[in-house]
């Protein structure tokens, strides 16, 4: 009778045990942190970034997305990245020369012919070089996301390098962009990006160089009203890990990691096309000018730059390497 009873326990116990649910697998939670406002298409790229990540890796890891500078500016964030304190971060590659002169190549000039180079470029060999180039210095490099061609915009136009001479313009911190400015005869300012709208309101910089959503998205063409096409650069922003991150995760959840940032970058280029369609009707809206640059005086001007590239042999070859792609 015991036997049977203690069996019979057993057997229940064993029925209970098959019912209840299994341990769910530990989630990670990891942050990434941008600049850009809330609801920009950076920001939402960064969104569909962390939707594919947690869809992919079947809810064990949550990426929380933190925009508008809520965690530092992008010099911050990367500091944050080399010391561990942030998993993520988002920034234009014009910073990240600070950190990893390769990355600088961007900040030259007229690097690029068209569309089709630049994407050649940074979706081929030479552009998964420039990321793996700053795992040295803690940073995984993912993908690129575009942002545009880069020109001036101020209170006047300014067609001809001769235009710029005394005025004061924004730049991205980074020694190349400074460069750029000052040989075009105006006075490079670095200012965090966090800081332009006020820094043009109130005449601290004259004027500034981004792509043309910055007059709308971020609302520069309030305070500046004129946008000379002169196209100088195509500076991509990255999408960043810290290695430290990396490393302590599983090898299948570093693939779907690289993975989701390729694809999320893809998408996001597809998106900005439009958006920048957008962008220049809704400055014209604002009462923003639109004005074409003399390219070749502005080239002229800056060919120095790639003198310079004499003193740094392996960016000199580099340049090379990207302006003799076919």
């Amino acid at each position: 009778m015991f036997k049977t009873t203690r069996r019979s326990a057993i057997a229940l116990a064993a029925i209970a045990a098959l019912a209840l649910p299994l341990p769910a697998a530990a989630k990670t939670t990891l942050r990434l942190a941008h600049s850009l406002a809330k609801d920009h298409p950076v920001d939402k790229a960064m969104e569909n970034f962390a939707a594919l990540v947690k869809e992919r890796s079947n809810g064990e890891i949550e990426v929380r997305v933190f925009a508008a500078g809520q965690l530092g500016q992008q010099r911050e964030l990367i500091e944050q990245l080399q010391s561990g304190a942030l998993d993520f971060a988002h920034t234009n590659a014009a910073p990240l020369a600070a950190f990893e002169p390769t990355f600088g190549i961007f900040d030259l000039p007229y690097l690029f012919r068209d569309d089709a180079h630049f994407f050649k470029v940074t979706d081929g060999e030479i552009g998964r070089e420039i990321l793996d180039s700053a795992a040295a210095k803690g940073l995984v490099g993912l993908s690129y996301y575009d942002n545009g061609t880069r020109s001036f915009y101020a209170n006047k136009p300014v067609p001809t390098p001769k235009d710029l001479a005394g005025l004061k313009i924004r730049v991205q911190p980074g020694p190349v962009a400074t460069r750029m400015v000052n040989l075009l005869g105006a006075t490079a300012t670095p200012l965090a990006w966090g800081e332009l709208y006020t820094a043009l309101q109130s005449k601290v910089v004259d004027g500034a160089e981004n792509n043309v959503t910055a007059l709308t998205l971020a609302k520069h063409g309030e305070v500046s009203k004129v946008y000379t096409r002169d196209e100088h650069t195509r500076v991509p922003d990255v999408l960043l890990i810290s290695e430290m991150t990396m490393s302590r995760l599983p090898a299948a959840q570093q693939d779907i990691i690289r993975q989701a940032a390729v694809d999320s970058g893809k998408a996001h280029n597809e998106a900005w096309k439009a958006e920048l369609r957008k962008a220049e009707g809704d400055a014209v809206a604002m009462g923003v000018t639109f004005v074409d640059a003399d390219k070749a005086a502005y080239r002229a001007a800056v060919q120095p730059m790639y003198d310079d590239l004499k003193a740094t042999p392996a960016l000199a070859s580099l340049a090379e390497r990207i302006q003799a792609l076919k």
